[in-house]
């Protein structure tokens, strides 16, 4: 089968894109990504299994016109036309597009060739949004162009031109069968990792000198509502208690800022370091020294329908997670017995967590059960062989149609 994949954003990176194209490929499909262009790369490139096609790019003499036209705005004749020219080249015989911004375009160009169109729905897009709107430093042009009600809208617009949806947990399932969304057009795969991602079997986890006590460590991006606010306040509380502990924080966003300033006002500016963005081989190193991986995020109806990648990146290593009680992400440390979930948005919390899983044997059962279950059921293997066995589906239902 011949596959337009749709993403929104520049290529390379991104975990999900790959892990969805390398599998559609592996299991002989031919596909092809359309993404955005933002870095001014060549136009088109192999990776070796995928072939990818990106929008044009302009002079830097021509100012703003370059980042107009990448915009993933679903009105954006640019990525239209990029999409058009992919499926008539190639003949393209499913679309499978990831995220709400584009969905509209993809689904509109797929009536338009007669062929199925899938939705990789891996954000509650309209929920995403809100908490940026409540939580994070945003301009006021991003506040109208990526507005709430906005995603609202092309969210009811767009699902009925899909004729499968995929969605990352249940409870995402669960809003959308709530919309209307038939159950027999939903399927969840889970963003679950291949368990060579990290090249975890070949690194050395160490063991930091007691003294310094735990080393807690926050990797992801920085804004609002992902709630590193209160693993700060929470080593306020360590401190207050004399418990010796470090928080490490590996990310890059919006709010750094207004974390450097609470880390000070705060007095723990000794105890947590923020690293901004870290080469891969220094965020290994980072990781194989830690004791306790953390997900702080707050308990929004945006993190309460999504799975961080971040969990199963813990649990990979053999780290012990202590997370906030959102929903999927609670469910799975319970079930498995990988960690500890705190309330939301508590710090006093937080830090009881951490005391609570302060000796070392308890540590190292959480993260020996965190890694047999990647190993065992949480890993791309599994969920990568169901996406492939759901797309050849909707094909084959299309056209027995």
């Amino acid at each position: 089968m011949r596959i337009c994949k749709i993403w929104d954003a520049d290529y390379p990176w991104d975990i999900r894109v790959e892990k969805v194209a390398d599998s559609l490929a592996d299991a002989g499909h031919e596909v092809h990504l359309v993404c955005r262009n933002g870095g001014r790369l060549q136009r088109t490139e192999s990776t070796g299994k995928f072939q990818i096609h990106r929008l044009p790019a302009f002079p830097m003499f021509l100012g703003p016109l370059h980042e107009i036209c990448n915009f993933p705005h679903p009105g954006n004749p640019f990525w239209w036309g990029e999409i058009a020219r992919v499926m008539r080249r190639y003949r393209i015989e499913l679309i499978l597009v990831r995220d709400l911004p584009l969905a509209i375009p993809a689904g509109l160009l797929g009536k338009l060739f007669g062929i199925p169109v899938v939705l990789d729905m891996a954000e509650n897009y309209p929920a995403m949004l809100e908490d940026r709107r409540l939580y994070t430093p945003t301009s006021a042009l991003g506040r109208m162009l990526r507005h709430p009600s906005l995603a609202r809208l092309i969210e009811c617009l767009s699902f009925p031109l899909m004729e499968h949806i995929v969605v990352v947990v249940g409870q995402s399932r669960d809003r959308l069968k709530a919309a209307g969304v038939s159950a027999q057009r939903l399927t969840v795969v889970t963003n679950t990792p291949r368990v060579d991602q990290w090249d975890a079997a070949q690194a050395t986890r160490t063991n930091p000198a007691p003294q310094r006590g735990l080393h807690v460590v926050y990797l992801g991006n920085l804004d609002g509502s992902r709630g590193v606010d209160i693993a700060i306040r929470g080593m306020v509380q360590l401190k207050r208690h004399g418990m010796p502990a470090r928080l490490t924080i590996i990310g890059q966003g919006p709010s750094r800022s207004v974390l450097e300033e609470l880390l000070t006002t705060e007095g723990v500016a000794d105890r947590v370091t923020i690293c901004g963005r870290l080469p891969f081989r220094e965020v290994q190193a980072v990781m194989a020294e830690s004791d306790v991986g953390i997900i702080p995020h707050y308990g929004t109806e945006a993190w309460n329908t999504t799975m961080p990648n971040k969990l199963f990146d813990y649990m990979l290593w053999g780290i012990p997670v202590l997370v906030s009680d959102i929903k999927a992400v609670a469910d799975i440390v319970r079930d498995v017995g990988c960690g500890a979930v705190f309330r939301d948005r508590d710090p006093e919390d937080f830090a009881r967590c951490l005391i609570e899983m302060q000796p070392v044997e308890v540590r190292e059962r959480m993260g020996c059960n965190g890694r047999q279950a990647i190993q065992q059921r949480y890993n791309w293997k599994v969920e990568g062989a169901d996406l492939v066995r759901c797309i050849e589906q909707v094909k084959a239902r299309h056209q027995s149609a």
